[in-house]
């Protein structure tokens, strides 16, 4: 599928480094939003695990094989980012592609709990948040998902619409932060 927008919200703004701590534009390739039919969900996670080698994720939970991720999204709910999906996920499930309606962020550095602790009413603290762990919030007064990482930092998502808001926001929280440190 074509991409609709040639640049993105973030174009010229990212990287974006404060204080140790980074924020980069993430493209995740294709994102397509899986739902089991009724009675399906057996057979879509299945098919999920034949077609891309990925579990389905239990609640507040996200699966990686590669560079393909499934990401909790709320019940009966997942995103799979990284791989357009397999043509046999669809007899199990409905698939909507989700690729331009996301602005995604990755937040690292030593600081990144302490930014997100001032926008997300989530406590992401390691052990409790390890990785692989993800939460369907808000980040500042938008609504996102905040996913940490296996190799560390957080993968930040709101609408497409709200870039600008989160690169505000999150630049405010992370100068807050470093003046702290």
């Amino acid at each position: 599928m074509d991409r609709l927008f040639a640049k993105t919200p973030c174009t010229g703004q990212l990287p974006l480094s404060i204080g140790g701590m980074t924020v980069r534009e993430v493209e995740l390739g294709p994102m397509t939003s899986l739902s089991p039919r009724k009675g399906q969900g057996a057979a879509l996670a299945g098919a999920l695990g034949a077609a891309h080698g990925l579990d389905w994720p239990g609640a507040g939970r996200a699966t990686a094989a590669g560079d393909a991720r499934a990401i909790w999204f709320g019940h009966d709910s997942v995103l799979l980012t990284g791989a357009a999906p397999d043509a046999a996920l669809a007899g199990p499930g409905v698939l909507v592609d989700q690729s331009d309606a996301w602005t995604v962020v990755r937040l690292d550095g030593t600081g990144a709990e302490a930014v997100l602790a001032r926008l997300v009413p989530v406590d992401l603290r390691a052990p409790g948040f390890g990785p692989g762990a993800t939460a369907r919030c808000r980040i500042g007064h938008m609504a996102g998902s905040v996913t940490r990482l296996e190799t560390g930092g957080f993968l930040l998502m709101v609408f497409r619409s709200m870039a600008q808001t989160l690169l505000h926001d999150l630049k405010s929280a992370m100068e807050a932060v470093a003046a702290r440190g």
